[in-house]
């Protein structure tokens, strides 16, 4: 067998999502899923640069046990800060001034940072050793950590903490998946594998715990516990085993991820703008205007551009023979483009659960950092059990059917979460029912994604596929933080001012000024100081009180309405999944797999 066939053999029959980590559910928590890489992706890189000495040995008789815990406390660790932001939603609000849409950008900044540079940190593994991305990216979350928990101002915390964490995990998470291959090797790496796999399970404990430290502590000490866990992670870290690792000869290419960061960042900020900045006139939190109007729409438009100026530079990449961030494979395939939005689309659904469900539990109907941690745990159960079950018990399922029935069930879940909200509280029974049925969705989607990307491209361009996925997860959550963000706010902001100037009990006045207030997501007491300097009578502050009251459960429902929307239309892109399940074949790339005993595929 030549070397093609053998990484082509290589390919793993279950799908890649399972081996290298579900989607960590926690209902605020902005999850963050392993880079996605198959083994026999980094496979095929051993067979294009040679073997190294670790891989080329034959698998131990025993299982190591502590490099696998240290990587899995890594991406637990990951998981972990995200779930912390969620859980601080009051706190932020309340020591720091928080408005909702500063909320909304510091959800978004850390996949959007993510995203943008997830491609060049797995890049940056390939040249200088995945140990060294591995150790740099654990002490760039460490600092972030300690820039959350001393932030003086939530600009601080946004554009140094929450930056730094997004950036350290951006090297980190590839290099997790990039040294499991050089130390694990036969039937110990699907172990290995399948361990980090079960590291998103147990990362759905992780928001309980730091509740339990936020509701005792305060919010900055939980920031400097989780900066003293990456400490001890990087000390962890010296314990792995010495490894020897082929290097990638082929040229960085960093005008590339220069586009791709500055495109996405362009486009994402100012679709989280629009709720703060204004769609068209600028609001009063603009930070500036361009030709009198809010900068929001000409970010996004910019963004575009540039993203259109990369494609264009990539094909002249690839034209050369190089290595392009973004292969063409990964916008002509049809059953690309679907596997891809299915990745996005389940890290939109994980942003609509951070912006909606997490903030309102705790702003507006009074649920403690402990009680929405407990929710994390009904989702992150059916969201592990699902995506690593589905491949095991039912091999033969169609790609395509459960996929969709996936799309369905996120669907159902953000039904189920917006009836689960009421006007000044929410009913706890339909809360966790929407919980569960998340889970029930993510894990569905997510036990097929990623196999679907890799079943069909060619070999080259399925070894990066895993960082292509990785940036397609966190722009679909920054997708989804932004635009229900948006939907929410200026639902909340618009009905209000509608309301109030139609109601004949409200005078011109009082409804005048209303259009200098910003109103953000909280609970009636919360609105009550927002307009406390405007001069009205008792009547009147009832009244808008009362307004404001349904229009925030409006706005709230109208936001789920439109990512259930969003989710559904999805289904689209189903039609171009081949395959008939893991033993079938899709394209030219699935061969047959024998594996002895060992574990090596012959």
């Amino acid at each position: 067998m030549n070397t093609t066939q053998q990484s082509r053999a290589s390919r793993p029959v279950g799908p890649v999502c399972a081996a290298a980590g579900a989607p960590a559910a926690g209902v605020g928590g902005a999850p963050v899923l392993a880079n996605a890489v198959p083994a026999s992706n980094l496979a095929t890189k051993e067979a294009r640069h040679g073997p190294s000495k670790q891989a080329s040995a034959p698998s131990a008789s025993r299982f190591l046990l502590l490099p696998i815990i240290v990587l899995i406390l890594a991406q637990m660790g990951a998981t972990g800060d995200n779930g912390a932001l969620s859980l601080a939603t009051a706190s932020l609000t309340s020591d720091l001034g928080a408005t909702t849409a500063q909320i909304q950008l510091a959800n978004m900044i850390y996949p959007l940072v993510g995203g943008a540079f997830m491609i060049a940190g797995g890049l940056a593994g390939t040249m200088v050793g995945w140990k060294k991305t591995f150790r740099g990216g654990i002490l760039l979350c460490a600092l972030g950590e300690v820039v959350l928990a001393l932030a003086p101002s939530m600009n601080v915390f946004i554009w140094g903490g929450r930056v730094l964490v997004g950036l350290g995990a951006s090297f980190m998470i590839p290099s997790v998946l990039g040294l499991i291959p050089l130390i694990y090797q036969g039937h110990d790496r699907v172990i290995a594998f399948g361990a980090i796999g079960a590291a998103s399970g147990l990362s759905a404990l992780l928001p309980l715990a730091l509740g339990m430290v936020m509701q005792v502590s305060g919010m900055h000490v939980t920031f400097l516990v989780l900066a003293g866990y990456f400490a001890l992670v990087f000390a962890a870290s010296f314990s792995l085993p010495a490894i020897e690792q082929p290097r990638e000869r082929s040229g960085f290419d960093g005008v590339g991820v220069a586009l791709a960061a500055s495109g996405l960042f362009l486009m994402l900020i100012g679709l989280s703008g629009i709720s703060s900045w204004g769609l068209i006139a600028p609001l009063s939190g603009a930070p500036f205007a361009i030709l009198g109007i809010s900068p929001a729409l000409p970010m996004v438009v910019a963004g575009i551009v540039v993203l259109g100026v990369l494609v264009a530079y990539e094909r002249r990449v690839e034209a050369r023979g190089g290595i392009a961030v973004l292969p063409s494979a990964f916008l002509t395939d049809p059953q690309v483009r679907a596997g891809l939005v299915a990745c996005a689309l389940t890290f939109f659904f994980m942003g609509a659960q951070s912006i909606l469900m997490a903030p309102y539990l705790q702003l507006v109907a009074g649920w403690s950092p402990v009680a929405v941690g407990t929710i994390s745990i009904v989702t992150g159960v059916p969201t592990f059990a699902l995506a690593l079950g589905i491949p095991k018990f039912m091999p033969h399922a169609s790609p395509r059917r459960v996929i969709q029935a996936g799309y369905v069930a996120m669907a159902a879940a953000l039904g189920i979460m917006a009836l689960s909200v009421t006007e000044n509280g929410s009913s706890t029974p339909l809360v966790y029912l929407g919980a569960f049925m998340a889970g029930v969705g993510a894990g569905t989607v997510s036990s097929h994604a990623s196999n679907v990307v890799a079943m069909a491209l060619p070999e080259r361009e399925a070894s990066q596929s895993g960082g292509i996925q990785s940036t397609m997860r966190n722009v679909g959550q920054a997708l989804g933080v932004a635009l229900l963000g948006a939907v929410l706010i200026f639902g909340i902001t618009g009905t209000v001012r509608s309301r109030a100037a139609s109601d004949s009990s409200i005078s011109p006045q009082v409804s005048d000024a209303l259009g200098n207030v910003s109103i953000d997501l909280g609970s009636n007491r919360t609105f009550e100081d927002e307009i406390a300097g405007i001069s009205m009578t008792d009547a009147e502050r009832k009244e808008l009180v009362s307004i404001e009251s349904a229009a925030r459960l409006d706005a709230v429902r109208l936001a789920y309405a439109v990512g259930a929307a969003v989710v559904l239309a999805g289904l689209i892109t189903t039609p171009a999944i081949r395959g008939e399940g893991n033993s079938g074949h899709s394209g030219s790339n699935r061969t047959k797999v024998h594996v002895a005993k060992g574990g090596r595929s012959r």
